[in-house]
């Protein structure tokens, strides 16, 4: 298997026990998995095609999807409410 194909798997395995997490534990974790996809994603694509990496970047949208609908929420100048859990840490 490629270095890219094994990386995506171990990025699948963290971002499993991250899930598993208690939500307030989660978010240094996913913020780190966030950051880490988009590079992984191209490096996939670099190694593989470009049709390998659709499905990586549907994969990781699926698994992200709320932390991005919130992001791109807060890009357009709409209102995002946080979960709350973090309401009520940033008290």
């Amino acid at each position: 298997m490629s270095l890219s194909l094994t990386l995506a798997a171990v990025w699948v395995v963290i971002a499993t026990v991250t899930a598993m997490l208690p939500m307030r534990r989660q978010f240094v974790l996913g913020f780190g998995l966030l950051l880490a996809a988009p590079v992984l994603i191209v490096y996939i694509g670099i190694q593989h095609g470009i049709w390998i990496s659709v499905l990586g970047l549907l994969a990781f949208v699926s698994m992200f999807r709320k932390p991005l609908y919130y992001l791109g929420r807060r890009a357009l100048g709409h209102r995002a409410e946080l979960p709350p859990e973090f309401r009520e840490r940033m008290k």
